[in-house]
């Protein structure tokens, strides 16, 4: 009998999500776990496998549209099973009816716009069935998929002379595929591929819609600042001992380490001397975890992200810096995938490639902390009464007084600096 696929709820919380790809065409017959479409919700790019054999019959929304959580998005069948009149199982089943989606055939679109367009007119589009759009922009951004972009990238397209033929533009896979076929151009020398950014004529402000994934961030911050109650420690750490353990391990091998990766492994250090901290709240109790998660910040076009490292602590160094560079470039190129999004009991936020000398960050819930990280600067201190010049690193831990009393922050503090000046330690 046949039976309607649904949109499922892919992300805690999520009221829709967007259908990137269809992975399996009409009156193909796919197996039990087989990926039948690719998701994308704020973050990350999820797989929809099937709960069981069967064949798509119908598909009932486009590639590249945001759909509700539990809207219909195709009518399905057992294999083998016929089905003569598609429209009459979709009226039994209280689909709406609509027309077979030729994925040959352009999409109903908006009107072409300008590459920098007014917040009204990106407001109100005025809808064409005719021929493609042009490169969807808004506020200077380009609409394409995180698949689609990060294919883009690998071909080395100038992603501004894309046809999109998704919803309002939108650039998918199959339009990047088509124009490497075609032979589309890469980038001019020293230009990133991007929309023309040429400010419109006497305005005096850009209104800039927020993506998903702002909109995403907004929620999950206000959320924390608001029901969370936030106290922070501070400290600062002589860390010459620790950039000259880097540069050691890093004169030999492939896989090279950050500063940023030895400041992760020095806090999981730091959470198993203090399990205390490796803890998050759960109103009626608190969830302590035998497990190191970490969740690394990562700076993205569209927003931040933070990918989970998991078991930071049974980890070697190498492998740290190897999946921490992994999970960024593909939280950057939108290819991460939800379970990666998921976990861990701390963050660490690093501005000290910026110059950032000190700051506070906002914890990520439902984790319990977050480091923020500043540059490490030269500095006089003062040891056995005499001046000196050292390497100081400030740190500052955003707490949850919630599942985490201020004692316990101080302690993991003063155990996370002891680390830091005695860097040998993170690698025992």
């Amino acid at each position: 009998m046949p039976e309607i696929l649904r949109m499922p709820e892919v992300a805690a919380g999520a009221t829709s999500a967007i259908l990137s790809a269809w992975s399996v065409a009409t009156d193909e017959q796919y197996a039990a776990g087989a990926v039948i479409a690719v998701i994308e919700t704020e973050k990350a790019v999820v797989d929809m496998e099937a709960e069981s054999a069967g064949r798509i019959l119908r598909t009932l929304v486009a590639e590249g549209a945001d759909v509700a959580i539990g809207d219909p998005i195709a009518l399905t069948a057992q294999p083998g099973e016929d089905v003569a009149d598609i429209d009459a199982a979709l009226a039994s089943l209280g689909a709406a009816v609509a027309a077979p989606l030729d994925d040959s055939a352009p999409e109903p679109v908006t009107a072409p716009q300008p590459a920098v367009a007014s917040a009204q007119a990106a407001s109100a589009p005025v809808s064409t069935t005719s021929a493609p759009a042009a490169v969807a922009v808004s506020g200077g951004r380009i609409f394409i998929s995180p698949i689609a972009r990060k294919r883009a990238m690998e071909a080395g397209l100038d992603i501004s002379a894309l046809v999109g033929t998704g919803p309002q533009g939108r650039i998918r896979r199959r339009d990047v595929e088509a124009a490497i076929a075609a032979g589309v151009p890469a980038p001019p020398a020293g230009q990133a591929s991007s929309a023309a950014s040429t400010p419109p004529a006497a305005a005096s402000y850009e209104d800039i819609p927020n993506s998903r994934l702002r909109k995403a961030i907004a929620n999950r911050l206000t959320q924390s600042v608001t029901t969370a109650p936030h106290f922070y420690v501070k400290g600062s750490a002589q860390v010459d001992r620790l950039l000259s353990l880097r540069a050691e391990v890093n004169s030999g091998g492939d896989v090279k380490v950050s500063v940023n990766d030895l400041l992760v492994k020095a806090m999981a250090r730091a959470h198993t001397l203090v399990p205390a901290m490796n803890a998050i709240w759960m109103d009626d109790h608190i969830r302590r975890f035998s497990q190191v998660d970490i969740a690394v910040a990562v700076a993205t076009e569209t927003g931040l992200v933070t990918p989970v490292l998991r078991d930071v602590d049974g980890m070697s160094l190498r492998e740290v810096a190897r999946q921490t560079r992994d999970m960024a470039e593909r939280a950057r190129s939108g290819s991460l995938r939800q379970h990666e999004l998921e976990g861990g009991t701390t963050s660490i936020s690093n501005l000290g490639m910026f110059g950032t000398e000190e700051f506070t960050a906002i914890i990520n819930p439902p984790h319990a902390s977050i480091l923020a990280v500043g540059a490490a600067r030269p500095e006089a201190v003062v040891a056995d009464g005499e001046i000196s010049a050292a390497t100081v690193l400030r740190v500052t831990l955003s707490v949850d007084h919630r599942p985490v009393d201020g004692a316990v922050a101080a302690e993991w503090m003063r155990e996370f600096i002891a680390l830091l000046e005695a860097p040998a330690r993170i690698l025992a």
